[in-house]
């Protein structure tokens, strides 16, 4: 048996780590795959985490498979057939915002542990016409008839719950969507959701990262201390067999169906100034929450110029700017720039550490500051300076971690997926939406089968706090798209999805692609770190040094030195992330969607 070896550059301490790699795995591994006692004569032969992937002929020997080419459009997304759907609305002579749409709406449909119209949704995209990174935040602010007051007696922690009506924000996924169509759509607006429509009233069987996520968030909703005022409703849809689906059992949500036509008939007004909006009002209503028809009807998506930092080799990274957590990806790259992360050395001991050791007084800065910027205001120029990059670099020990990091001292002036769409025209596309934590709220209005996001849990409840909780505000955001350019075109459309693990998560693509030299495909297969600890916009203060998870395929020589220059090593948990990309070369259109999802990448 052979384990696949990671090409590794950089000093004697890569040299260490590839010499792990060939090696056989540890005895930790191997004590936990062997079984507690002897399986039955009849049973199957246990799965063990000591076989590892097998070789590819070309290529970094980690990626699970090529990039996808194509001249005329790609796709890449977290469901095959949301995939699929991007493509067929290209090939009709639909543009790459309307295909992102049409995507988008199937995966609320086939992917409902992680978004759909309940939720929030933020793009980044290159406008070939303008020459231009565009910027639109689609994300909704809190009801306007729940207090602070009121908030806080329904939060007897101190922080607003992660299920229930007190998490509940407006939904603003579908009015992106309309205002991305009416500058940039090509195709009827009803032809972009009729496939998801479809989808929904003929069923589709749920994939096998989605069926996990279903079962764990429906145990939540379904516990007697979960708070939720009302759960019939999302057992109707996902709890129809006395439990939820697993992999391949088919799943209809005709009620969901009917939503999407009567979008498709109606346009936005039908969502948040119609017959949607007064079921919604009425429904939270029934369940004492505070969301009403007035509530709905003024949302708007906002356009909004993204952030940037330079970060080298002629790479201009962006970034959506608060209330989303962006300029936390660009804030680790400006300060990562002032190490030699090339001669660091790809999944080395140094090289993680200077990665971990940037993510930590970025997100300091993040808690510190960002907000709904119609509430706050936060030194964005100054935090993406590359003098407080340089300023924040010197803090960096090169042989062990900080024992706290801190916030700058600056001047007064946060479940998801993720999808990519490119087509032949130039346009790139880059859109994140979400329900927050899995399946959100666990609420569900009467008859019209989607999930309320918990967006909500994302502002703080102490006094002082820049996202101190408000009505009529937006909570700060975690979702954010990613975007980059290489010596002014268009370079790069990608996504990172999970929480705080996404500008961690973005900033490693980056630095696979740009200093270590990976394909598209096999930087986002390439094992990741992921540190926890830092505190959060939520008000949640984390002194000490956390914790720096690490994902299996990390050399375990690797492992070792990180543990010997002080850092806490956690293994494993599942929590890295899930990556989509599309590139453009200048000649043709690359596509990657990575094997923590179940996602698919084409191109034609």
């Amino acid at each position: 048996m052979k384990r696949r070896q990671f090409l590794l550059t950089g000093p004697a301490t890569a040299a260490l780590a590839l010499s792990a790699c060939t090696t056989a795995p540890p005895p930790a591994l191997a004590a936990q795959a062997a079984p507690a006692a002897p399986p039955p004569d009849d049973a199957p032969p246990p799965l063990s985490n000591t076989i590892y992937s097998g070789d590819r002929l070309a290529g970094a020997p980690f990626a699970s498979r090529s990039v996808v080419w194509g001249m005329n459009g790609v796709a890449a997304t977290s469901h095959p057939r949301a995939t699929l759907v991007a493509l067929d609305i290209l090939r009709k002579g639909g543009s790459a915002v309307d295909a992102a749409i049409a995507a988008n709406a199937t995966l609320g449909v086939v992917e409902p542990t992680a978004n759909g119209i309940g939720g929030d949704a933020f793009c980044l995209m290159w406008d070939p016409a303008l020459g231009k990174v565009m910027g639109l935040n689609g994300s909704g602010h809190s009801p306007a008839a729940l207090s602070l007051e009121t908030l806080r007696a329904r939060s007897p922690k101190g922080r607003v719950p992660f299920h229930g009506a007190p998490a509940v924000t407006v939904p603003g996924a579908v009015d992106a969507w309309w205002t991305m169509h009416q500058r940039y759509g090509k195709l009827p607006w009803k032809d972009l959701m009729e496939p998801a429509a479809g989808i929904a009233e003929e069923g589709m069987p749920i994939a096998l990262m989605i069926a996990a996520r279903m079962k764990s968030d429906m145990a939540y909703f379904l516990r007697p201390d979960s708070g939720i005022e009302e759960v019939e409703n999302v057992k109707s849809i996902y709890y129809t067999r006395g439990r939820t689906p697993e992999e391949g059992e088919i799943v209809r949500n005709p009620d969901l169906a009917r939503t999407l036509r009567m979008i498709g008939e109606g346009g936005r007004d039908a969502y948040y100034d119609g017959p949607i909006a007064d079921t919604i009002e009425a429904y939270f209503k029934r369940i004492g929450g505070w969301m009403t028809r007035a509530d709905l009807a003024a949302q708007h998506a906002k356009w909004v110029e993204p952030n940037h930092v330079d970060y080298r080799a002629g790479v201009t990274v962006y970034g959506m700017p608060p209330n989303s957590q962006g300029p936390t990806t660009l804030q680790m790259l400006s300060i990562l720039k002032n190490f030699d992360m090339r001669e660091a050395g790809l999944m080395t001991a140094q090289s993680i550490h200077y990665q971990a050791e940037a993510k930590r007084l970025a997100f300091e800065d993040r808690a510190r500051w960002f907000a709904d910027p119609e509430f706050a205001d936060i030194p964005i120029d100054m935090l993406l300076s590359d003098s407080y990059g340089q300023q924040r670099a010197s803090l960096i020990r090169p042989d062990r971690p900080m024992a706290r990091a801190f916030p700058g001292d600056a001047p007064h002036q946060g479940g998801t997926t993720y999808l990519t769409v490119s087509d032949s025209s130039g346009m790139m596309v880059s859109l994140i939406q979400s329900n927050y934590a899995g399946m959100g709220s666990g609420l569900m209005a009467d008859g019209l089968g989607f999930s309320f996001q918990n967006r909500g849990a994302g502002f703080s409840l102490q006094d002082g706090s820049p996202n101190l909780y408000a009505p009529r505000k937006r909570p700060f955001h975690t979702i954010i798209p990613g975007f980059a350019t290489k010596d002014g075109a268009p370079w790069l459309a990608f996504g990172v999805m999970g929480g705080g693990m996404q500008p961690q998560g973005q900033t490693q693509i980056i630095l696979n692609m740009v200093d270590y030299d990976l394909d598209l495909q096999a930087a986002g297969d390439c094992p990741r770190w992921r540190h926890d600890g830092s505190s959060q916009p939520t008000g949640v203060y984390t002194p000490g040094l956390g914790t720096l998870k690490l994902e299996t395929g990390v050399p375990e020589t690797t492992k070792a030195l990180l543990a010997r220059m002080g850092w806490t090593v956690g293994g494993t948990d599942g929590g890295f992330g899930g990556y989509q990309a599309t590139m453009f070369t200048g000649e043709s259109y690359g596509a990657a969607s990575e094997m923590r999802k179940d996602g698919l990448a084409l191109g034609y």
